[in-house]
């Protein structure tokens, strides 16, 4: 089979790489799509390898066909349409994945557009499962809202009763508050806690999910509402910052981190936990239409190091980045 490889920060390629199988418990799907996500332009720098055993392939999530079931797998047939949540291997013509990590097709979206949602719904769903119900008027901060993550925690917070701010370049202003979020700051000139402050007569954001990690940190903290709960699941501003304690406590803070590719495939915590509560309580939503994939561009799976330049320039466009077989 063939599947796109590449050199630490050097191009990519479309070349033949041996076949994948599907082991006892996968499946083997024939990829039709699958997402680039930020996850892939740092693997490919060489700042985050694949869990121990999993594959060196680009491509975190996919949406494809069932070719192959492997000994034990019930629930699934050959020729059944479903996207999966990988650890790796999406960047193929084929990926073998445990059974546990599929879902099936929501009704209303299409197979390519399906490559979008496995790992930003499965990201979000982690982040916000153990959120309390908001009072009225509560307001939860969702930075980076015009991307892959963004797009679908604003959402799934404003869908679940909360008021939604957001930060975003202004040119996606305009997409965010279509998805819902009552507010939208520009992070290149406005004040993101002002912004909070002012909208909830200075309470502050009950819940704030954060991409940026480091040098949001003091800031987010400020910017929290008393009980609040700050939320961290990427860092794309640092990985390192310093804290008073104090701060945490004076607002009796909950701080959160979290990542999903780390996660095992099986037991507590795992890829399959997560996998059977998304396809439970936000499947049915993405059915409805209240939860819709955002695509920003779609290009050839053979174009992907034009769509990791575009997803690290200043032109990427809003929502996920598609990479079509």
């Amino acid at each position: 089979m063939r599947a796109m490889q590449f050199e630490v920060d050097g191009p990519m390629e479309w070349v033949e790489v041996p076949d994948a199988v599907a082991a006892p418990g996968d499946v083997l799907v024939e990829v039709a799509a699958t997402a680039v996500n930020r996850a892939d332009l740092l693997q490919r720098a060489g700042g985050y390898a694949p869990p121990a055993g999993e594959s060196e392939i680009l491509g975190l999530e996919c949406s494809g066909t069932i070719a192959a079931l492997g000994d034990g797998v019930t629930g699934w047939a050959v020729g059944d349409e479903v996207c999966a949540l990988l650890a790796g291997g999406g960047y193929a013509e084929r990926v073998a994945v445990p059974a546990t990590q599929l879902l099936p097709v929501p009704d209303g979206v299409t197979l390519v557009e399906a490559a979008a949602l496995p790992e930003s719904v499965c990201t979000v769903w982690t982040a916000l499962r153990e959120l309390p119900s908001p009072e009225p008027g509560d307001l939860a901060l969702v930075h980076g809202g015009s991307g892959g993550i963004g797009t679908v925690a604003i959402q799934m917070l404003a869908g679940a009763g909360w008021r939604v701010a957001t930060t975003a370049s202004a040119r996606h202003h305009e997409l965010c508050r279509e998805l819902g979020a009552e507010i939208v700051v520009d992070y290149r000139s406005e004040d993101f806690v002002e912004a909070v402050r002012a909208a909830t007569d200075g309470r502050g954001a009950g819940a704030i999910l954060d991409v940026i990690g480091g040098s949001y940190l003091e800031r987010n903290l400020e910017a929290l509402a008393l009980d609040g709960t700050l939320t961290v699941i990427a860092v794309q501003g640092g990985t390192t910052a310093e804290l008073d304690l104090r701060t945490l406590m004076r607002r009796r803070a909950t701080l959160r981190a979290m990542t999903l590719r780390a996660r095992p495939r099986t037991g507590r915590g795992s890829k399959q936990q997560v996998i059977a509560q998304v396809r439970e309580h936000i499947w049915p939503a993405i059915a409805a239409g209240t939860v819709r994939p955002v695509i920003g561009a779609t290009l050839a799976l053979e174009e992907a190091g034009k769509a990791h330049d575009l997803m690290g320039s200043a032109d990427a466009p809003g929502g996920k980045l598609l990479l079509v077989r």
